[in-house]
């Protein structure tokens, strides 16, 4: 039986694709002002690319000027000064941003970028989750990695929400704003979960925004390589019929806020900029 392989990444937009994987990683706080970057060759065998299309895509940072090349082998980082967060971020009442995604789609990094613009905090999922969930795993006799089977998806994931929309609502009560992110495609699927969180956390008077982050294939599947994650090997295995399962067409079904993270759009921080200008022209309009 033949094995299915991962459809090709069209080669003219590989190093776009790059680029823009590198450019949310300056945008989000990951890669530091002055950092500098992996040569040229480490970083073609990171991506997996050629040393012409990493050249290409610093091309295109450096035009930018993201990145500033020091010497023939040598590029450092330059991202733009963070302001300080400004006063109109401090909302009348708290407002909560569930952004959900595929994995690889680039919500954590729009959840950083619109932290740092915001000073809201940030509640990631795996972040708050992943050491203990991986460890209720291997008790269970289960690979620490599992992210398909019954087990984890009916016993592990719906603890990992509870967790999750726990600290989100301890953050509320507080009366402050939060920035929440994980995948929600069970949850964004749902109507009823969506009233329900809505409606709860009303009771402290915040206003709830879903954005959905949607990512071509292409551009997914190139970051979810790059950052070599042990849960995503299944996905990597077996790549058409990981596609073919989730569906990219899939959407919420409430009213949200969508963001392009494919290599052709604008770029997150634009994006972001204009999803906060929704935000706050939404609730002065209230």
């Amino acid at each position: 039986m033949a094995t299915s392989r991962p459809r090709l990444t069209p080669p003219e937009s590989l190093h776009q694709q790059i680029a823009r994987n590198i450019r949310n990683e300056i945008e989000a706080g990951v890669l530091r002002d002055g950092q500098v970057l992996p040569s040229t060759r480490d970083l073609a065998a990171q991506w997996n690319v050629s040393v012409f299309t990493i050249s290409e895509a610093m091309k295109v940072l450096m035009e930018e000027g993201l990145v500033v090349s020091q010497s023939r082998s040598r590029r450092v980082v330059r991202a733009p000064a963070q302001p300080v967060p400004r006063s109109e971020y401090r909302t009348a009442a708290p407002h909560v941003i569930f952004i959900g995604g595929f994995a690889g789609s680039g919500k954590t990094e729009l959840g950083r970028i619109l932290a740092r613009q915001t000073g809201w905090p940030m509640l990631d999922k795996d972040t708050l989750t992943r050491p203990v969930v991986e460890a209720a795993l291997e008790v269970l006799g289960m690979s620490p990695n599992d992210r398909e089977s019954d087990t984890y998806l009916d016993l592990v994931r719906p603890r990992e929400y509870e967790a999750l929309l726990a600290a989100t609502d301890e953050n509320v009560e507080c009366g402050n704003s939060a920035i929440v992110t994980a995948p929600f495609l069970r949850e964004f699927g749902d109507a009823a979960w969506i009233s329900r969180t809505s409606a709860r956390l009303s009771k402290y008077r915040a206003r709830v925004t879903l954005v959905w982050v949607f990512c071509d294939e292409p551009t997914m599947q190139a970051y979810i390589r790059h950052r070599g994650a042990a849960r995503d090997s299944a996905k990597l295995a077996d790549w058409n019929g990981y596609i073919g399962r989730i569906g990219l067409d899939f959407r919420p079904v409430a009213p949200y806020e969508l963001i392009d993270n494919s290599a052709s759009s604008s770029p997150l921080q634009e994006q972001s900029q204009e999803l906060l200008k929704a935000i706050l022209a939404n609730e002065a309009g209230e």
